[in-house]
């Protein structure tokens, strides 16, 4: 299949990062728990249910990127892999080693099968509304022969099979054996079949609402006792028949294929109560049932369409120049090169960069910034933006499958499908559960008669009950709602969580680190003064370094290369140059090699003395600016001094952080001391950390998390990938217009504004409390029906109210989490 995304279907979900660092509750500390083959040669390790059938080898280690071929990673920062804490983010008691890995081993074992010659296929599952019957379909398909691997994400309801290439057919039919509607995701699907009403794509809706009217009507004549007994009775059977047919079928295929579902409990249930003779009981477990699915599968229709709804900003055809000739094309049949016709006030289609005109573009749809963006020749724009007030053209960088608008919509879809901890808790719980209260219905039904002579029928009827209470619906979709619910409202305004597992640790986080430079402050920093020594003018030592920072890419050598450019002056040529992370750069000009970077480079590792200059540096860094000395192994040539601007709303997000409960918040910063204190000081007297190479973080980060558990790390996403990949939490800026920040952040800020963390960690703390408000309602209600049936204090139908209203109860809780704002 396609791997095309289209309103709630996308390919597997990928690795977000193979690098692996950091310590027990680092997110890339992983022990994965079991291998299995995908027909390809190797083994894929697993953490969660996939349905599958193959040998399990332990002793073979397999690449997290799936590309088939071992990796042996030599990174630029090194650091050891201590435990480090082990903490609980949600309180769940369960360990979440394993997690992240699991979570992403789907993607690799996709990428090799396919290597190995075997097809991917992904399917949109209409109508599944249960998330254990969600696990149940997974071991369904997977157990079909020429099925290697089958994966279900119930949160984007949809499936990823790998197969041989000949199970299409057969995938579908067991999908629409389970009662659900398979169709093949090929990355084309219009709008116009998502728009149906609910009643017209679901299956469960007309039957529900039909036997639901026969049921009031037969009640209704019961209790006005206008018609015969037998009468009524035929009706309530009725609606017995047409409710429960569909409940029935499922259930019965379910169970010759091995697994006891809720529709089998709740057939035999309403079997039962007929067979003593409680028709209206059996026929008002058969319509609350129904209407209890048909409604959860509308409530989560609701919460998916707020995904989908994200592919309807972009526009399905457009009009492009290609190779002189202006035409309007599917978006699928533009190519990279193809210059876009962008009109006032039209929808951008594709990725790309500005080749002609001037426009304010509204980027609120992708990077949540409520501003318009200028944009001009050199400026990348977003597929799903909005143009303004200019004729824009732009040239497609990117296919439809691959623009930012798509790659976000298919990592939503995969962060949903993604365990969180607290749902493993809860996998672990349920699968006890229904079998040991099956056990005790069975007993209930035939050790109070067969042992001690009592009536069989009310021991009977409290079986039938217990039946009903049996299946852990609203514990098993408490957490899966609320996840789905959380991670749709961080992605419609400009926040990619990548997963449960990440919402719910960023939920338990007690401080923030942040990166200075591009993150608190603005990151284009301004010469504000270059001192050239020894007799020099600017001219000659601005040439020099304006020619080593043109290749350089930091910050500040790019404020160096724009102030020569600025001032006219020419970039020397250069030889040989070599960037040195954490100190700065150098390269032969004229036969010489010249060195730029820190004064403690120049002092502490080249040798050379700076004790004439102590007190222009002294006073530069008092200033907040970051000094950067240019000379060779003999002597200083010139002093430059940068200054970058905080962001205007920094100190702002800062306080709105420490509102929403973070207890600290601390800078760190490869700056002077002196640099590092002003800024500090102007971001109301924060922790800081001044001074500090790569691994200088990652220490200062492991220093906070012995110190508070759970840390997030803010920065862009690449040059801090060593301490974002330490803190439980790594937060990229700005990730729209980053390949790789966009795919290796646990959170992903689209747009360069910082007012956005705190609303995330207001998310996260309120999806977290949620959470465990859900599992402890669900559990309390389980608890409660069971002494009362045990006690003789309940009926039928009341047990399956119970067991129906808990789970919208719980589905309403977690979609309250739609409705958060910034």
């Amino acid at each position: 299949m396609s791997d095309k995304p289209s309103c709630c279907g996308s390919e597997a979900s990928r690795s977000s990062n193979p690098d692996v660092h950091g310590n027990g509750n680092s997110r890339h500390d992983q022990e994965l728990k079991h291998t299995h083959k995908a027909g390809c040669g190797h083994e894929h390790r697993h953490d969660h249910e996939h349905g599958h059938k193959h040998a399990h080898d332990p002793g073979h280690s397999h690449d997290a990127c799936g590309c088939g071929d071992h990796h042996d990673h030599d990174h630029s920062h090194s650091h050891s892999h201590d435990p480090g804490p082990s903490h609980d983010a949600c309180g769940c008691g369960s360990s979440h080693e394993a997690e992240d890995a699991a979570n992403a081993t789907l993607a690799a074992a996709a990428a090799e099968a396919a290597a190995a010659g075997a097809t991917s296929s992904v399917y949109r599952i209409e109508g599944m509304d249960c998330a254990d019957c969600a696990r149940k379909l997974e071991k369904r398909v997977g157990a079909l022969a020429a099925v290697q691997i089958a994966s279900v994400n119930y949160g984007a309801a949809k499936m990823t099979v790998i197969h041989d290439g000949t199970a299409g057919e057969a995938v579908m039919q067991t999908v629409k054996q389970a009662g659900y509607t398979a169709i093949a995701d090929n990355g084309t699907l219009s709008g116009t079949y998502v728009e149906q009403p609910f009643w017209k794509r679901n299956k469960k809706a007309v039957p529900t609402a039909v036997s639901g009217a026969v049921f009031l009507f037969a009640w209704l004549l019961d209790l006005t006792k206008v018609a015969p007994e037998s009468v009524i009775t035929l009706l309530y059977a009725a609606a017995m028949v047409i409710g429960g047919f569909r409940i029935a079928r499922t259930g019965i295929y379910g169970l010759k294929s091995g697994t006891i579902g809720m529709d089998l409990l709740m057939t035999v249930a309403a079997i039962g109560a007929g067979c003593i003779g409680q028709w209206e009981e059996g026929a008002a477990v058969v319509v609350l049932f129904s209407l209890g699915e048909t409604l959860e599968a509308y409530t989560m229709d609701r919460t998916r369409r707020s995904i989908c709804g994200l592919m309807d900003l972009s526009p399905k055809e457009a009009l492009v120049r290609r190779q002189g000739s202006e035409m309007k094309l599917p978006t699928g049949q533009i190519e990279v090169g193809d210059i876009l016709l962008v009109k006032p006030g039209e929808k951008i289609a594709m990725d790309g960069m500005v080749v002609q005109g001037t426009s304010s573009v509204n980027q609120a749809p992708i990077t949540g910034e409520s501003v318009p963006v200028l944009k001009e020749t050199g400026s990348e724009a977003f597929a799903g933006t909005i143009n303004g007030e200019g004729a824009l053209e732009i040239r497609v960088t990117r296919r439809v499958e691959d623009n930012t608008l798509s790659r976000i919509i298919r990592m939503v879809e995969d962060a949903q499908a993604q365990k969180a901890p607290s749902q493993r808790f809860i996998d672990a719980f349920a699968k006890y559960y229904t079998p040991a209260v099956l056990l005790i219905a069975l007993g209930i039904a035939v050790i109070p008669t067969l042992a001690f002579g009592q009536p069989f029928e009310p021991w009977f009827y409290r079986a039938l009950m217990m039946l009903v209470v049996s299946c852990p619906c609203a514990l098993v979709i408490s957490t899966p709602v609320s996840i789905v619910s959380a991670i749709g409202n961080a992605a419609r305004h400009g926040v990619l969580i990548k997963g449960g597992a990440y919402l719910e640790r960023l939920g338990a986080v007690e401080a923030i680190a942040f990166d200075k430079t591009g993150t608190l402050t603005a990151g284009v920093p301004q010469v504000t003064e270059c001192i050239p020594l020894g007799g020099r003018t600017v001219e000659e030592v601005l040439t020099i370094a304006g020619g080593i920072e043109a290749r350089s890419g930091h910050p500040v050598g790019e404020a160096i290369v724009r102030k020569a450019k600025r001032e006219g002056v020419p970039l020397a040529a250069i030889a040989d140059f070599a960037a040195v992370p954490g100190r700065g750069a150098k390269a032969q000009v004229g036969g010489s090699l010249f060195f730029i970077g820190s004064p403690r480079w120049f002092v502490q590792e080249l040798g050379i003395s700076l004790e004439s200059l102590q007190g222009e540096l002294e006073r530069l860094e008092s200033q907040g600016n970051t000094v950067m000395v240019l000379g060779t192994a003999k002597e200083p040539w010139a002093v430059f001094a940068a200054s970058d601007e905080l962001r205007p709303n920094s100190r702002t997000s800062l306080e709105q952080l420490r509102a929403a409960g973070i207890r600290q918040v601390v800078m760190l910063t490869g700056d002077n001391r002196g640099t590092a204190e002003a800024t500090a000081s102007k971001l109301g007297g924060i922790a800081y950390r001044a001074e500090l190479l790569p691994q200088d973080k990652v220490t200062a980060v492991r220093e906070l998390m012995n110190k508070h558990g759970h840390v997030a790390m803010v920065g862009d996403g690449v040059n801090d990938a060593p301490a974002l990949a330490t803190a439980t939490v790594g937060i990229a800026m700005g990730a729209a217009g980053t390949d790789t920040a966009l795919e290796t952040a646990d959170v992903a800020l689209m747009a360069d504004d910082l007012s956005k963390l705190a609303y995330t960690v207001r998310l996260s703390r309120r999806a977290l409390r949620i959470i465990k408000q859900n599992i402890a309602f669900s559990l309390l209600v389980k608890a409660v029906f069971l002494a009362l049936i045990f006690f003789g204090a309940s009926t039928l139908w009341l047990a399956v109210l119970a067991d129906t209203g808990s789970s919208l109860i719980v589905i309403a809780n977690g979609m309250r989490l739609l409705r958060i704002k910034p």
